[in-house]
């Protein structure tokens, strides 16, 4: 077996991690070293933070049911697109098959804007 196919990949990964290690090990010495209270303190999309506990304040579980959602429908395109590459060869049981997947889908999906889950308070 016959490496060089795979060495100009295994060059352009040593390059990029060259580059980031490089990048962060010189950004210290060459950034600019002006600090002051506003750039230390913590930014919450222009919102003054307000004072947690010492570990960490409760976060609302909408955030998490937000995140799962978003991993359930990435999760549907990434069945969808290689049933769409393959859709010519999976013939009548493929179709059908992602008819299922989609309605299921769908059923969930109704399921979570019925229960208010999309509303963002």
């Amino acid at each position: 077996m016959s490496l060089s196919p795979y060495v100009p990949i295994i060059g352009m990964f040593a390059l990029a991690a060259g580059f980031a290690v490089m990048s962060v090990a010189i950004a210290p010495f060459l950034g600019p070293r002006r600090f002051n209270k506003a750039k230390l303190a913590a930014y919450e999309c222009g919102i003054e933070p307000s004072p947690e506990p010492i570990g960490g304040g409760r976060v609302p579980v909408k955030f998490y049911l937000t995140a799962m959602l978003f991993i359930v429908f990435d999760i549907e395109i990434i069945f969808l697109y290689p049933w769409a590459v393959s859709f010519d060869s999976l013939g009548l049981f493929g179709f059908v098959e992602m008819l299922l997947f989609i309605g299921t889908v769908f059923i969930a999906y109704a399921y979570v804007w019925r229960r208010g889950g999309l509303d963002w308070d």
